[in-house]
């Protein structure tokens, strides 16, 4: 391994730099030993979005480095075309930037792990030796909408679930506006120098990376046009969603019930996998189930999330299930809401607890 290389500066100079890393780190450690227990992540969650975080950038850097270079080299510069296959590692540059400290973007990462984990752990239903899934089932149903429908989220699950286990980046990952955002900060990153040739190179490899994105393509939003072909009636929907969940399918089980309730698929997801439930069990109740189903759902999510009191839930189940239809769907209507109408009155909120 080659030695270290310092750049060139006073003693004084690196002892301010130190002294302010120094500063950093303590106000990080701080910052941990005084955080609840409830917004600790465990190490598992931290890992994976980790993981789901490192690959994402280096998919986009990967594309955006092979494109620029490409069109360099159609203009004859070969040597700047390859430079751009290399460089300083992105990643670590947006780290320090803070670029990478996005809401939007930590928010979608946390509950797609949190979501995949609470599924991981979920209860199978019992079935019959060889008995296929649920969706399996509607990839094969007479409906050719459904069918289709159910194909491509079969699909699109096996793109992320293949993206999880060979640590690559999924090709639709991200809401449109969190991947516009990160692509162009990757984008910012490849610079190493003012250099008109090579910032055109990248502008166009993100233009063309953004033109060929399609958030339609996230397991979130095909879960969504599966529940919309399916359509559920009122009396459809208990069996339906108790077999989601036997089938450890959240994402089916959550688009049914969004397409319902004219909800996001994020913000059911949302629901799902807060621990305390008291959002999704209006949600439920907003869509007549009864008590029974309301209690099945609660048993298999805690059983797989030891954080949700069951104890607790169970006195509150009559309670629960006392809650008027209509009266559960008035309390949720905000969530159906316009999402940056809803964006903004939050941002207001916020600003006025101040």
């Amino acid at each position: 391994m080659p030695a270290p290389t310092f750049k060139p500066m006073s003693a004084s100079t690196r002892a301010v730099d130190a002294w302010a890393r120094a500063d950093v780190r303590l106000g990080e450690a701080i910052d941990d030993l005084f955080m609840a227990d409830d917004a600790r992540l465990d190490d598992r969650t931290r890992a994976r979005v980790t993981h789901a975080l490192t690959a994402l950038v280096a998919g986009i850097e990967t594309d955006l480095r092979r494109h620029a270079a490409r069109v360099l080299a159609d203009a004859g510069d070969i040597a700047r075309a390859e430079a751009m296959l290399s460089g300083a590692e992105v990643f670590a540059r947006l780290a320090r930037a803070g670029l990478l400290r996005d809401l939007d973007l930590i928010d979608e990462l946390l509950a797609r792990v949190r979501m995949d984990v609470l599924a991981e752990a979920l209860p199978t239903a019992p079935v019959a030796v060889e008995a296929p899934s649920l969706l399996v089932r509607l990839t094969e149903a007479p409906d050719t909408v459904v069918a289709k429908a159910a194909a491509a989220l079969l699909a699109a699950q096996n793109r992320r679930q293949a993206a999880n286990e060979n640590g690559t980046a999924e090709p639709a990952a991200l809401p449109a506006d969190v991947q516009h955002r990160l692509v162009w900060r990757v984008a910012a990153a490849l610079r190493e120098r003012d250099d008109a040739a090579v910032d055109r190179a990248i502008a166009q490899a993100a233009v063309r990376s953004l033109a060929a994105y399609d958030e339609g393509d996230r397991p979130e939003g095909v879960a969504m046009r599966l529940a919309g072909a399916i359509d559920a009636r009122p009396a459809e929907f208990a069996p339906l969603l108790i077999e989601a969940l036997g089938d450890r399918n959240l994402q089916l089980f959550a688009g049914v019930l969004a397409h319902a309730l004219a909800l996001d698929h994020d913000q059911l997801r949302a629901m799902v996998v807060e621990p305390e439930g008291e959002r999704l069990w209006l949600a439920l109740r907003a869509v007549s189930l009864d008590r029974s189903t309301i209690a099945q759902v609660a048993l298999a999510l805690s059983e797989a999330d030891p954080r949700r009191d069951i104890e607790a839930f169970a006195d509150r189940l009559d309670a629960i299930a006392a809650v008027a239809a209509d009266e559960a769907a008035a309390a949720l209507a905000p969530f159906a809401l316009d999402r940056d109408f809803r964006a903004a009155v939050a941002a207001l909120a916020r600003s006025e607890r101040r």
